[in-house]
């Protein structure tokens, strides 16, 4: 049976936490709280997801050991501004994950200059995903509803591998299991929950993107090398230079043009460089 707790900060702060061994969907269940009227700050936890989603529509598999979690809040900012939460996610990932890592497997410099085999290192991928080895380790999917107040609720929706990673996807993926990592999925929310206090502070109701994007780039997959984005079957190539002020991923192509990119698959290495 799962047995999750909030880490201290995240209790101090007043979130709650509503646990399972086994749901559907963690944001489905956010969804449905924010609908009945939770006023939010509070956390959807599960070792097994059987309904769960991802990008686009897409299933995420969480076979049951792997940690699913939700959070549930109601914030103030813009549209364009809540849409940058997926950053703050990212960074309370990395965060969380360093705390719980052994030294040297999460990314901190933005030149990875700390990762002792330039392999075995944990780092974030625009958009959403956390890679190891640049296998994905974690996802994030967020989701916004009315609250019953009229405001708009946000979904947080966070999946980590930590027992096993999904079968027949169609791209890498890897475990903490895979990865020589013995923890618990309830280890890696309870660290997981006090790194998105101090994350979510320094966003500061959006007045904060800026550090947070600052932060987020610091532990990035791929910045000056070379990157692939796939949207609706057109494939666009060339160097990914940058996340500029607003998180659109900035793409040099051969000419020297810089090109923002909103959504899209991003692809590194061999699969970035080749040409059809």
């Amino acid at each position: 049976m799962a047995s999750f707790t909030l880490g201290g900060k995240a209790r101090d702060a007043g979130y709650r936490l509503a646990g399972f061994d086994t749901i559907g969907s963690t944001n489905s269940e956010a969804l449905a709280a924010a609908a009945a009227g939770d006023p939010g700050g509070i956390w959807f936890t599960a070792l097994q997801q059987t309904a769960g989603r991802g990008r686009r529509g897409r299933e995420w598999h969480s076979p049951h050991g792997n940690l699913a979690a939700s959070l549930l809040i109601v914030p103030d900012g813009s549209p364009d501004t809540i849409a940058t939460l997926g950053f703050v996610a990212g960074v309370a990932l990395n965060a969380g994950l360093s705390a719980i890592l052994p030294g040297g497997m999460v990314r901190i410099g933005i030149d990875g200059a700390d990762g002792a085999d330039g392999r075995s290192r944990i780092a974030l991928k625009w958009p959403n995903d956390v890679l190891a080895d640049g296998a994905k380790l974690a996802g994030i999917l967020l989701e916004t509803t009315k609250a019953a107040d009229g405001r708009q609720a946000v979904i947080v929706g966070i999946g980590v591998n930590v027992v096993a990673a999904p079968q027949g996807v169609p791209y890498p993926a890897t475990s903490l299991r895979t990865l020589g990592v013995e923890r618990s999925a309830e280890d890696v929310f309870e660290a997981l929950s006090d790194a998105w206090v101090d994350a979510f502070s320094l966003w500061n109701d959006g007045q904060g993107v800026g550090a947070v994007l600052a932060r987020w780039r610091g532990a990035a997959a791929g910045i000056g090398a070379p990157v692939a984005i796939s949207q609706d079957g057109v494939t666009r190539r060339g160097i990914f230079e940058t996340i500029d002020s607003s998180g659109r991923l900035i793409i040099r192509d051969d000419d020297g043009a810089r090109h923002p990119i909103t959504a899209g698959d991003v692809h590194f290495g061999a699969t970035a460089s080749a040409r059809s």
